[in-house]
């Protein structure tokens, strides 16, 4: 659009309209649905059909227990203190000696230096690394 100004000088103003077409932003993408459904939320099988933990750990116990076990989490009372990882080498020797695999068969995947954490549990399935957990539980 060419517009003209009283001093006598031209100016081109070029404007834009907005594209009709709808945002996929706010579109709701279909949830994923777990091929094993009797799983908890805390304990679930990844892609590479390893089992996936979430812990909440409780480092400085007096023994190492599983104290909750929930869809959020799985709770763990650690014996070890939490410094220079001595709680998270505690918890893979207490996993490993529940589920009884390998302690290279359990390996944290996240959460190093937090409280929240994430196993990956080799050679076991999911409804084995439940029966052990409930059956830790109780003891």
């Amino acid at each position: 659009m060419l517009t003209r100004f009283k001093s006598g000088c031209k100016c081109l103003i070029i404007t834009r309209e907005m594209s009709k077409q709808r945002s996929t932003k706010n579109a709701k993408a279909p949830k994923a649905i777990s091929a094993d459904t009797s799983s908890t939320g805390s304990v679930v099988l990844n892609k590479d059909g390893n089992v996936v933990i979430k812990i909440q750990a409780k480092p400085g116990a007096k023994c190492n227990n599983i104290t909750d076990i929930s869809d959020e989490a799985v709770g763990i009372a650690i014996s070890a203190p939490p410094t220079e990882g001595e709680a998270n080498t505690e918890l893979i020797k207490y996993l490993a000696s529940i589920f009884g695999v390998r302690k290279s068969d359990v390996s944290l995947d996240r959460g190093s230096r937090s409280r929240q954490k994430t196993v990956i549990v080799s050679g076991i399935t999911t409804d084995q690394v439940l029966t052990k957990l409930k059956g830790e539980m109780e003891n």
